[in-house]
Parts: structure tokens; sequence; C-alpha cells
């Protein structure tokens, strides 16, 4: 159900800066960080891509090249 929630999300809540349809590979990259950092963040918004940008000095590697590369789009 969780990551349904954060599909969701990645696809359909980020803002235009994000705004791009993430593979499986990139959404399961930033899973983990998602679950540790920004569970309690109400989806929609792009709230949760938001928060993953705050946290940004924390998150793994994976999901940080995943942010990178989606602010290029």
């Amino acid at each position: 159900m969780l990551r349904i929630i954060l599909t969701a999300v990645l696809i359909c809540g980020s803002t235009a800066v994000y705004a791009q349809e993430l593979t499986t590979a990139q959404r399961d990259a930033c899973m983990g960080d998602y679950q540790k950092f920004c569970k309690s963040v109400t989806p929609g918004g792009g709230r949760i891509i938001a928060c993953l940008a705050k946290e940004s000095d924390k998150l793994t590697p994976a999901c940080k090249k995943v942010l990178a590369a989606a602010e290029k789009k």
C-alpha cells in the first residue's frame, strides 16, 4: 500500500520542476529514504518530493541521483 501511495505521489503530486514519470527502479531508489525521513508527510502537492529534497544531505546516493535527474527535466 505504501509503495502505491509513494508511486502516485511521485508521479502525480510532484511540482513542475520534478514532473516526470519515474521508473520502478527510480521509485525503489527513494523508497527507503521516504520511509525513513518523510513517511509522516501527507501525500499530494509535491510534499513528499519537497521533503526528500529538504533531507537531501541525508539521502542515499541512489535517491540523490534520482532527484538530481528529476530537477534537470
